[in-house]
C-alpha cells in the first residue's frame, strides 16, 4: 500500500509539472499578447471635393491600471491570463494532493528531506501567489513564478527524490512542524519578494531603452514605485515568518539537542539570512535606501535563502543533515 501511494503521488508530482508548464505558457502568451504593436485603423478615403475631416491621434495608450495597490481583478484580465490562473489552481490540486499522498504514505509530515520540503515549499509559493492574486493583480508576473515552480519541482524530482522512509529520532517533534512549516512560509513570501525586486532591476534598467518593443513590455507591469513597495511589503511578511523560524529552531534544537543554539552550519546560515532581511527593512526604513539599491538586498537575501537550501543542505555536514541524499 506505501509503494502504491508513493507512485500514486509521484504521478501526480508529474501531473502538476506539466499543468503549471501549460500555465506558464498562457501568461507568456499574455505578456506577448500585451507587448504586440497596436493596430491602427485604416483611414477611409474621402470623396473628391468633400470637406476632410480633422486628422484625429488614433494611438491608443497601454493599458497602466495593473497597479500594485489596486490593480484589476482577475476578471479583467485578458483570456490568457484567465486559462493561465486556471491551470494554475488545477496544477496546485495536483501537487497538494501530491503532498499529501506523500505524508499518508510516510505516515507523518511530507518535510523530512529535501524532496518533500521542495513539493510543499513550491506548494506555499503558489499557494501565496494565488491568494495574493485574488487581491493584487499578479499577471504580469505569473510566467516568472510558474517558471520558477517547474524549475524548481523538476530538478528537485530528478535530483533530489529518495524514497519513502522512517524518520529519525531528531525529527520526532511537534516542533518540526511549527520550524519547519513556518520557515517554508517565509521562503514562499521571500521568493515572491524577489521575482518582484528583480521586475523592479529589469524594469529601471530597461526604461533607459528607447527600443519600442521594449516600452509596450515595460508598460504591462506597474511603475517602479509600485514594485518597490510591493516588494518592502512582501519582505517584511517573509521577515517576520523567519523570525519566527529562529525561534522555534531554538526551541526544538532544546528539545532534541539540550541547547537552543551550537553554530551548526545550518544554523549560521539561517542566522545570516536573519541578518541580511534585518539589513534590508533597516536600510529601507531608516537610511531611505528605495528603488535599485533595495532591489539588489532583496536579491542577495534570497540568494543566501537558496545556497542555505541547495548547498548547505547538500554538501555540508552537520545535525541538519536530513536531505536524505546521503
Amino acid at each position: 500500500m506505501t509503494s502504491y501511494l508513493e507512485s500514486l503521488s509521484l504521478l501526480m508530482v508529474y501531473s502538476a509539472i506539466t499543468i503549471y508548464a501549460a500555465a506558464f505558457v498562457a501568461y507568456t502568451i499574455d505578456l506577448a499578447r500585451r507587448t504586440a504593436p497596436v493596430n491602427l485603423p485604416v483611414p477611409e478615403v474621402a470623396a473628391v471635393g468633400a470637406q476632410t475631416p480633422a486628422r484625429r491621434n488614433t494611438y491608443t495608450e497601454p493599458d497602466t491600471t495593473d497597479r500594485v495597490d489596486s490593480g484589476p481583478r482577475m476578471d479583467r484580465a485578458s483570456k490568457a491570463a484567465r486559462a493561465g490562473y486556471a491551470l494554475t489552481v488545477l496544477g496546485w490540486v495536483f501537487q497538494v494532493a501530491a503532498t499529501v499522498l506523500r505524508g499518508v504514505a510516510a505516515d507523518r509530515v511530507p518535510w523530512a528531506n529535501m524532496f518533500e520540503f521542495s513539493l510543499t515549499g513550491t506548494a506555499l509559493i503558489i499557494a501565496t501567489f494565488l491568494i495574493v492574486s485574488i487581491r493584487v493583480r499578479l499577471a504580469y508576473l505569473g510566467a516568472a513564478v510558474l517558471g520558477l515552480v517547474v524549475l524548481l519541482v523538476g530538478v528537485a524530482t530528478v535530483s533530489f527524490y529518495v524514497p519513502v522512509v522512517p524518520i529519525m529520532p531528531a525529527l520526532q517533534s511537534a516542533w518540526l512542524v511549527i520550524h519547519v512549516m513556518i520557515a517554508m512560509l517565509a521562503t514562499a513570501f521571500l521568493g515572491l519578494a524577489f521575482l518582484v525586486s528583480t521586475l523592479y532591476l529589469v524594469k529601471h534598467r530597461g526604461e533607459r531603452s528607447r527600443g519600442p518593443r521594449v516600452q509596450r513590455l515595460l508598460d504591462t507591469v506597474p511603475t517602479t514605485e509600485n514594485l518597490d513597495r510591493l516588494a518592502y511589503r512582501l519582505t517584511i511578511i517573509g521577515f517576520i515568518l523567519w523570525t519566527f523560524t529562529l525561534i522555534a529552531g531554538a526551541i526544538w534544537a532544546s528539545r532534541a539537542w539540550g541547547r537552543f543554539w551550537g553554530w551548526d552550519v545550518k544554523e549560521v546560515w539561517t542566522f545570516i539570512v536573519w541578518v541580511l532581511y534585518a539589513a534590508y527593512l533597516h536600510a529601507t526604513a531608516t537610511r531611505g535606501w528605495r528603488g535599485a539599491r533595495a532591489a539588489w538586498l532583496s536579491v542577495v537575501g534570497f540568494a543566501a535563502v537558496v545556497f542555505n537550501f541547495g548547498v548547505v543542505n547538500v554538501f555540508f555536514s552537520g545535525l541538519h543533515s536530513y536531505s536524505g541524499l546521503k
